[in-house]
């Protein structure tokens, strides 16, 4: 496995994650990623929506760093629930080599 990266997929929102260890083809150790929204990017609203119409959400820009106070956990990838990678609360991952953070001003 050569992936760095195990990027949560919330609804519409994505959170990075980073591997830590790999226990198994099918079983990894995470932990999340600290993501603070880069200070040269700001949302761009127009009247519509529930309070208002992000315009320019597509191009965030989010800087990331690993957070050793975060916990680490274990995913587990499974084709029989339809998505590969799930922890045990359900929440699903897609394993990336780069770290992914996007908010949906739009919900």
């Amino acid at each position: 496995m050569n992936y760095k990266y195990a990027n949560h997929q919330g609804w519409s929102d994505v959170n990075p994650f980073e591997i830590i260890r790999v226990i198994s083809e099918k079983t990894i150790e995470i932990r999340e990623m600290k993501s603070t929204l880069d200070e040269y990017w700001k949302p761009k609203f127009v009247l519509g929506g529930f309070g208002g119409h992000c315009t320019n959400s597509r191009e965030q820009k989010w800087n990331i760093f690993s957070d050793e106070r975060q916990p680490i956990f274990r995913i587990r990838s499974s084709s029989k629930r339809g998505y590969p990678w799930r922890d045990r609360h359900g929440l699903q991952y897609s394993l990336s080599n780069k770290p992914r953070k996007y908010y949906d001003y739009n919900f």
